[in-house]
C-alpha cells in the first residue's frame, strides 16, 4: 500500500513538472519560428529548449513513459547537431519539432489519465532521426572573426558565435563587457544574477564566462565577468545596467557590418552550458490541487461552523445571557476566518498569462488550417485567477479565438482592398478590476458582425442594439459560416462562450463595428467557492447574492415610482437616472411583499433594479453550484447554508435581469 501511495505522489509530481516543462517548450519553439522568420539568432532558444526536452525525457524514464522518452530523445537529437554546428533551424524544422511537442502532450496526459500510453508514431520518429541528421537544416552561415580573447573564444559554441555574428543582420550590436563583484556592490544587492537581468531586459544574453583578473583594488575578489549580447541598447544604458565603465563596453559586431571569415570555435558539449539567464527561482513547493480544493472544502465547512455559533449566541442573548464575551470571540473567529480564507485563495491563483500560454500556438495552427495570416498581442499584466475558475474559462476563451479567426478576420486579398495590412490582428488582454471581477478582452480588427445578415440567416428581426445582437450570436445551432469546416460551423461556439460563463456568475459583452472589427469582452469572478454576499428576505424566504455583483442598495420611495405602459417593470430615478425596477417576488412568482428596498445592478452597462423586502446583513458565504441539469434554473447560481442547515439560494441577479427583461419566470 506504501508503495502505492509513493508511486501515486511521484506521478503527481512528474506530471506537474511535464506540463510547466511543455509550457516552456512551446514557448521557446514559438520564439524560435519568431527569431527565423527574422533572421536573428537561435543558440539560447535552441539551448533552452534542448534542457527543457533532456529534462523531460530522464522525468519520463523514471516513470516508465517510452513513447515520450522516444519523442524527446530524438528532439533533443536535432537540437544539439543544430547547436553543435552552429547552423540556424529552418522553418520546416521547427515546425517537425511543433509536431514533436504535440504528439508528447496527449501522452502525458494519458499518464494523468491512468490509460495506456500510445507508442509514438513511426514517421514522426523518422521525421524527427531526419533532422538530426541535419536533412532539413539551414545552410550554416558563415563563421565570423570576433575581437575576443582567444581563451574566450575557445569557450564559444558555434551557435553561439554565429548569434553575435547575426547582430548586424537585425540591425543590433554585438558587444562585450565585464563586471567585476566587489563587496560594496554587493551590501546594495549589485551581484552577477542582479546584472544578468538586467542586462537580458536590454537585449540576448549569448553567454557570460568568469574569468580570473589579478587580485586588487579593481577586482578585490580576483574575478570578473565578461558578458557578450545582442542589443540595440547604447552604452550608456548598458553602463548604468551593469555598473561598467562606458569606456570600457567593447563592440564586436556592429550593425550593418560585414564579418570576415575565420576558423571556427572550439565546441563545447551543450550538457555542460550553464543555464540561460532568466527569471530567479524561490523556494517553491509543488503542491496538488486537489490538496488545495480539500483545504477549501475544509475552510467552508468551518464558515458554516461560524454561522452557526452565531445563531446559537443570539439565541442565548434572546435568553438574557450575557454573550459579550463570546461575541469578542466569535469576531476574533471571523477575523482569522478571512485572513485564512485569503491565504488558502492566493495559494490557489495562478497567472492568467500562464492560462494564456497555450493562445499562441492554438492561433498559429488556426492561421496554417484557414490560411490567414494573424498577428497574436497578448497582454495579461499581472493578473490572477483562482484554479477553478481559469480551468473552466479557458474553453471559452479556445471558442473566441476560433471565431475570430475563422469566422472575423478576412483573407489577405479581402483585408487588401479593404485598405488594411494583409495580416489580420488578434488581440487578447485582460486587467483585474476592483469588485473581486476580471475582465478579460478578445479583439479582433476583421470584417464586424453583420447584423442584418445575421438575421436574416436566423429569420429574425435586426437587432437594434450590442444585447440583443449577443442574444442571436448565442442562439444555439446559428452560425455565420454555411457549412461546419474543422474550426466551427457548427453553431455552438457562442452558445458555449456564454453558458460557460454565466455558469461562473459572469457575463459576456459584444462591441462591433462592421469593417472595422470585434470585441468580446468575458467579466468572471475571481473565484467562486467562498463569496462575500449580501443576505436578504423576499416574500419572507432568505436569499443570498454576491456583493461584487450589486452595484448599489436602494432604498424604495413607492410614491416617487413610475408605472410603464405594459403594467411590468416600473421606473426608479437614481441621481437623474431612470433605473427599470421589477419585484424579484415578480420574477419567481411569489405573493408580493412590501419591497422597501432595491438591489441595483449592471447588465451590458445598463442599470437594473430588483425590489426585495428587507436587507439581512453581509458576510462570507460557501457556494455550492447546482451541477445536476435536472435542478439548475436559469438565475441560481447555487446554494449555501447560513448556519440553520437549510439550503440557501444564491441567485445570480445579473441572468435575472435578462430573464425579467425579455419577461420570462426563472
Amino acid at each position: 500500500m506504501t508503495g502505492r501511495l509513493d508511486r501515486e505522489e511521484f506521478l503527481a509530481g512528474f506530471l506537474a513538472e511535464a506540463d510547466e516543462l511543455l509550457r516552456g517548450a512551446t514557448s521557446n519553439l514559438l520564439a524560435l519560428e519568431a527569431a527565423a522568420r527574422r533572421g536573428e539568432g537561435q543558440g539560447r532558444l535552441v539551448r533552452e529548449l534542448f534542457r527543457a526536452l533532456h529534462t523531460l525525457k530522464g522525468l519520463s524514464a523514471m516513470v516508465d513513459v517510452e513513447p515520450v522518452v522516444a519523442l524527446a530523445h530524438e528532439m533533443e537529437g536535432a537540437l544539439r547537431e543544430a547547436d553543435r554546428s552552429g547552423r540556424p533551424l529552418s522553418l520546416e524544422a521547427i515546425d517537425t519539432l511543433l509536431t514533436g511537442l504535440r504528439a508528447i502532450e496527449p501522452r502525458v496526459r494519458a499518464v494523468a489519465d491512468r490509460q495506456v500510453v500510445p507508442a509514438a508514431p513511426p514517421s514522426l520518429v523518422a521525421a524527427l532521426a531526419d533532422l538530426q541528421a541535419g536533412a532539413t537544416a539551414a545552410p550554416a552561415p558563415a563563421p565570423a572573426a570576433l575581437p575576443l580573447e582567444p581563451e574566450l573564444l575557445s569557450k564559444l559554441t558555434a551557435a553561439e558565435v554565429g548569434q553575435l555574428a547575426q547582430a548586424s543582420a537585425t540591425a543590433r550590436r554585438a558587444v562585450r563587457l565585464e563586471f567585476v563583484p566587489a563587496p560594496e556592490r554587493a551590501a546594495r544587492g549589485v551581484t552577477i544574477t542582479s546584472v544578468r537581468e538586467a542586462l537580458g531586459r536590454l537585449g540576448d544574453l549569448v553567454r557570460v564566462l568568469p574569468r580570473a583578473v589579478p587580485a586588487g583594488a579593481a577586482a578585490p575578489g580576483g574575478l570578473a565577468f565578461v558578458l557578450l549580447l545582442v542589443t540595440g541598447a547604447s552604452d550608456a544604458e548598458l553602463a548604468a545596467a551593469a555598473e561598467a565603465d562606458p569606456g570600457r563596453i567593447q563592440t564586436l559586431v556592429a550593425p550593418g557590418a560585414p564579418a570576415p571569415p575565420a576558423p571556427p570555435p572550439v565546441v563545447d558539449d551543450i550538457d555542460d552550458e550553464e543555464p540561460a539567464p532568466g527569471r530567479a527561482r524561490g523556494s517553491y513547493v509543488r503542491v496538488d490541487v486537489a490538496r488545495l480544493d480539500d483545504a477549501l472544502e475544509r475552510l467552508s465547512d468551518l464558515v458554516v461552523t461560524r454561522f452557526r455559533l452565531v445563531r446559537a449566541a443570539a439565541a442565548l442573548r434572546e435568553r438574557g445571557a450575557d454573550v459579550r464575551e463570546l461575541q469578542t470571540i466569535i469576531q476574533e473567529t471571523s477575523r482569522q476566518l478571512r485572513d485564512l480564507r485569503a491565504s488558502i485563495m492566493r495559494a490557489r491563483l495562478v497567472s492568467v498569462g500562464e492560462l494564456l500560454e497555450r493562445v499562441p500556438l492554438l492561433v498559429r495552427g488556426l492561421g496554417q488550417r484557414t490560411g490567414k495570416a494573424v498577428r497574436l498581442e497578448v497582454d495579461a499584466g499581472r493578473a490572477e485567477l483562482d484554479k477553478a475558475v481559469a480551468e473552466r474559462i479557458f474553453p471559452a476563451i479556445v471558442h473566441l479565438v476560433r471565431n475570430a479567426v475563422d469566422h472575423a478576420l478576412e483573407p489577405a486579398e479581402e483585408r487588401r482592398a479593404a485598405g488594411k495590412p494583409p495580416e489580420g490582428l488578434l488581440r487578447v488582454t485582460c486587467h483585474r478590476r476592483t469588485d473581486g471581477f476580471l475582465e478579460l478582452d478578445v479583439t479582433d480588427d476583421g470584417r464586424g458582425v453583420d447584423a442584418a445578415a445575421l438575421a436574416r440567416r436566423a429569420g429574425a428581426p435586426v437587432p437594434q442594439d450590442p444585447d440583443a445582437l449577443l442574444d442571436l450570436l448565442c442562439r444555439a445551432g446559428l452560425s455565420t459560416h454555411d457549412a461546419a469546416t474543422e474550426t466551427s460551423g457548427r453553431g455552438m461556439g457562442m452558445d458555449i462562450v456564454r453558458r460557460i460563463v454565466q455558469g461562473l456568475g459572469g457575463e459576456v459583452r459584444l462591441a462591433t463595428r462592421p469593417g472595422a472589427g470585434t470585441t468580446f469582452t468575458l467579466r468572471v469572478p475571481l473565484s467562486i467557492s467562498i463569496l462575500d454576499a449580501f443576505t436578504f428576505e423576499c416574500a419572507g424566504q432568505p436569499f443570498v447574492v454576491p456583493v461584487a455583483v450589486v452595484e448599489e442598495i436602494l432604498a424604495v420611495d413607492p410614491a416617487r415610482l413610475v408605472a410603464t405602459p405594459g403594467g411590468g417593470a416600473r421606473l426608479l430615478e437614481r441621481r437623474g437616472e431612470v433605473v427599470p425596477l421589477v419585484p424579484l417576488a415578480q420574477v419567481f412568482g411569489f405573493e408580493p411583499g412590501p419591497g422597501g428596498k432595491a438591489l441595483v445592478v449592471r447588465r451590458g452597462g445598463a442599470p437594473f433594479a430588483f425590489a426585495v423586502d428587507r436587507m439581512l446583513g453581509q458576510q462570507e458565504v460557501v457556494l455550492r453550484p447546482l451541477e445536476d441539469p435536472l435542478v439548475r434554473v436559469r438565475g441560481v447560481a447555487g446554494t449555501t447554508d447560513l448556519g440553520d442547515g437549510l439550503p440557501t439560494l444564491v441567485l445570480d441577479l445579473v441572468a435575472l435581469s435578462a430573464a425579467a427583461t425579455a419577461g420570462e419566470a426563472a
